[in-house]
């Protein structure tokens, strides 16, 4: 098949190019080869490749960015997905496209999770614009699916265990203050590439949660982080309260990946066990990239 990755320079872009690059005739685009938000360029890609099914993983995630650049958020987040959509419905591709899990309020106790078919209700502008996005898809288009997803992280690219790497190597007797009452899990893009590719063809439809099983708070997702990775550090739990951002953030990400579950067709594992596989990968680059930043 003919797939088209948008932002596929990214960390989920690139792992999905990387997977996928074997079976199928790839066209992957970053932001500078195609800008999601400006529809010449859409209905240009879609003319030239006609491709059978476009992977979007574009997206403006510099959440607390999004309070104040507002306009660039929902071009990217929300216009740039309604372009996509009206172009595949018009030469009949599939969309499948990345969501999050920013479209929930988190109110829910820490015991519970969100299914798909659970109200919404953003805190943030990421979080209403990221929701515009999927509306747009549904209004116009027939074959596409949505997979939110949450916590993501890499070896491509930046993310939170990356920047907890580099700060604990820069200085391990450093008090580190890492937030200890909002939960979720942390998700390998690796292991959603995967998933992307068994969903690939059109048996589901809609919207589909997509992270790792099980969940934990930032503090105990860095700790063991750093553990799998055996190194020192201080580590010190704080509230939301003590570490304000601009951006509302949910309290509670805990997705469930009940359609994919119930379709079979989940190959999610545990956090820890995504983990611990991806130190096993990576640990050497991993030290060697954040030494050098």
């Amino acid at each position: 098949m003919k797939i088209l990755i948008c932002g596929g320079h990214g960390q989920l872009g690139q792992d999905v190019g990387s997977l996928l690059d074997a079976d199928h005739e790839l066209m992957s685009c970053g932001s500078r080869q195609l800008d999601i938000s400006d529809i010449r360029q859409v209905v240009s890609i879609f003319s030239n490749y006609q491709p059978d099914i476009v992977i979007n993983c574009a997206a403006y995630t510099a959440v607390d960015k999004c309070e104040t650049e507002t306009q660039l958020a929902w071009q990217v987040n929300a216009t740039g997905p309604e372009n996509l959509a009206r172009q595949a419905e018009e030469t009949g591709a599939r969309l499948v496209h990345i969501s999050t899990d920013y479209v929930f309020d988190g109110k829910k106790p820490a015991t519970e999770s969100y299914s798909e078919g659970e109200n919404v209700a953003p805190l943030s502008e990421y979080g209403r614009s990221k929701l515009a996005g999927e509306q747009a898809i549904a209004a116009y288009s027939s074959n596409y699916l949505i997979l939110r997803t949450a916590w993501l992280y890499g070896w491509k690219g930046k993310n939170f265990l990356k920047t907890i790497l580099r700060l604990a190597l820069a200085d391990p007797t450093r008090e580190l203050k890492v937030v200890n009452d909002q939960y979720g899990s942390l998700t390998w893009t690796a292991t959603l590439a995967r998933q992307i590719q068994a969903v690939l063809s059109p048996k589901m439809q809609g919207i589909v949660h997509a992270t790792a099983t099980g969940s934990s708070t930032w503090y105990e997702g860095a700790c063991y982080f750093l553990d799998s990775m055996g190194l020192p550090y201080r580590i010190t739990p704080c509230t939301t309260a003590e570490y304000p951002t601009p951006a509302h953030r949910p309290a509670n990400s805990i997705l469930n990946n009940q359609r994919l579950e119930n379709e079979g067709l989940s190959v999610f594992r545990s956090w820890q066990e995504d983990i611990e596989q991806f130190v096993a990968l990576h640990k050497e680059e991993l030290i060697q990239e954040a030494c050098q930043g």
